[in-house]
């Protein structure tokens, strides 16, 4: 199996069994460091199925846009669906946006947001083979030829973790059960 190819199943099961579900739940915010990186989630229509699928990125914001970079290429099953659909939902950790994804073509705005998409991508950036914090303008031109950046502009308000559809009362109503049964097991021992 190739080095990519592992790459890609790893960060596949990660985001599909940990990222996503944090981030319907609202705990996006707490998910965000200088180690791990700034992280939102995309949420597309399937290009092939049309059903409604999620991926998190890395994402810079310049001048009232939201940047991301597709790291594997044009394979990128949400690369490819943002071509087929561009109207898309971004779970941010501070809330949800509704935008219209479209592909950067001028080279120094693609290389603007890719320098600062790296440098907040914490441990992720360096999978790009190089150190992001201290490489060279041309070494990241180099490294990444032909890597798409894709600028989102934000055309509304999306619903969040707790708007209905949300994960949030997930974690209220488990939280709430959690202190419910704690409580009974204290005055149990305190009747016993």
């Amino acid at each position: 199996m190739s080095h990519s190819l592992l790459l890609r199943r790893i960060f596949s099961y990660l985001n599909r069994f940990f990222m996503v579900p944090m981030f319907r739940l609202g705990l996006g915010p707490f998910l965000g460091s200088p180690f791990s990186g700034y992280i939102m989630v995309l949420k597309t229509i399937g290009k092939k199925t049309g059903k409604v699928r999620y991926a998190p990125v890395n994402y810079a914001i310049l001048n009232g846009h939201v940047y991301c970079l597709a790291g594997f290429g044009h394979v990128a099953h949400w690369y490819r669906n943002l071509r087929a659909q561009p109207h898309v939902e971004v779970i941010m950790p501070g809330g949800t946006i509704m935008g219209v994804a479209e592909e950067v073509t001028d080279p120094d705005e693609a290389m603007r947001a890719t320098l600062r998409m790296l440098r907040s991508a914490g441990f992720a950036g360096f999978f790009a083979g190089f150190n992001p914090l201290t490489a060279s303008d041309e070494v990241v031109r180099e490294k990444l030829a032909g890597l798409p950046v894709i600028r989102i502009r934000p055309t509304g308000v999306g619903s969040g973790p707790s708007d209905g559809g949300g994960w949030l009362w997930i974690l209220v109503w488990g939280l709430f059960i959690a202190v419910i049964s704690w409580r009974g097991r204290g005055r149990s021992r305190m009747d016993g």
